[in-house]
């Protein structure tokens, strides 16, 4: 089974199999974010549950 490259590009499964991604809306902008804001945007996140097995399908290193 192939790597499905999109989803490659945008999410990382950890050592424990959690799959992480970047938050959005971080290109521009940025300036009428609160402090708050920017700062969680600065740490990826966990993807919902839901499709952690619909993303883990379309990596089959993960």
């Amino acid at each position: 089974m192939k790597t499905h490259k999109a989803v490659a590009k945008r999410v990382r499964v950890t050592k424990t199999g959690k799959v992480m991604k970047r938050h959005g809306g971080q290109d521009h902008f940025n300036a009428r974010d609160s402090g708050n804001a920017t700062r969680k945007k600065r740490r990826d996140q966990t993807v919902a549950k839901q499709y952690e097995r619909n993303i883990k399908n379309l990596l089959p290193f993960a």
